[in-house]
């Protein structure tokens, strides 16, 4: 029994045979051309079941066990008989936040220039602080703005020894 070597096999198979790609019983395979382009269908597929797996173990929160929350220690009346009432209201527009002077939007805004907007708080915290006020209470729409609230009540601390108290305003 004569044994063959890879040599041996292709100098004597005919060129017929390796033509076709086999060479006595052995098959030959053709390289493919290298398309330089990468197969994502294994990542698509881990997406998917990583997606299945977090929808399935996930929790869905239940709206009957809502969070009690303590009621507010330190919150105190605040008489609008002896505070100034300044409310603040979103304008739906860009541009700053509407200011009244006043309870609710009963009366004008005060122009928009923001400039003159604090110009005009200021003075009516020290008019109303002359007339023995000694509070200011600034109500503030739920969506304005931190800035737009911050920035009246530091024109509204202008006037010293007034007592400065915050709301927020539910919109109904």
């Amino acid at each position: 029994m004569r044994e063959w070597t890879w040599n041996e096999t292709l100098t004597e198979q005919p060129e017929e045979a390796a033509a076709q790609g086999t060479i006595r019983g052995m098959v030959v395979r053709r390289r493919l051309p290298d398309s330089g382009e990468m197969d994502i269908t294994p990542m698509i597929d881990v997406t998917f079941l990583l997606l299945i797996f977090f929808l399935v173990t996930s929790t869905v929160p239940d709206p009957s066990k809502a969070i009690n929350l303590p009621p507010a220690r330190h919150g105190a009346a605040v008489n609008p008989r002896t505070s100034v009432i300044i409310t603040v209201a979103e304008r739906g527009s860009p541009g700053p936040a509407l200011v009244y002077l006043g309870d609710g939007k009963a009366t004008a805004p005060l122009p928009d220039d923001p400039a003159s907007q604090e110009t005009l708080v200021t003075r009516a915290v020290r008019e109303a602080f002359a007339e023995g006020r000694s509070t200011v209470l600034i109500k503030a729409e739920r969506g304005v703005k931190h800035r737009e609230v911050s920035r009246v009540a530091t024109a509204a601390a202008e006037v010293e020894g007034i007592q400065l108290h915050l709301a927020v305003l539910e919109v109904q």
